[in-house]
């Protein structure tokens, strides 16, 4: 397996040793593979197999490094400032919801 060396400031580096238990090789192998796997997604709108076993074992999808699009986060500030209902009873929500 290759090797890869990052240059940090030390005082940088002596907070890292902070967390002993941590395995940053491990953290930087899992990053690097999803920006390789994000900037893929990008292009192509897919994931393999592999990609998305990877994905669902991290509860991480490249879909949430994108930005909301204006439309939709215009859509639920309008929903967010109109008057909502309470029900005081889920019979009561019942009946509303199969009118």
């Amino acid at each position: 397996m290759a090797c890869i060396t990052i240059s940090m400031e030390e005082s940088f580096k002596e907070r890292l040793s902070r967390f002993a238990w941590v395995n940053w090789s491990e953290i930087g192998r899992e990053e690097i593979i999803k920006r390789y796997i994000f900037e893929k997604f990008l292009k192509t709108k897919k994931l393999t197999k592999e990609e998305n076993k990877f994905c669902e074992k991290r509860d991480w999808h490249p879909v949430d490094q994108l930005h909301l699009k204006e439309d939709f986060v215009n859509k639920m500030k309008k929903i967010k400032k109109e008057r909502s209902h309470k029900f005081s009873s889920i019979e009561e929500l019942r009946k509303a919801t199969s009118e």
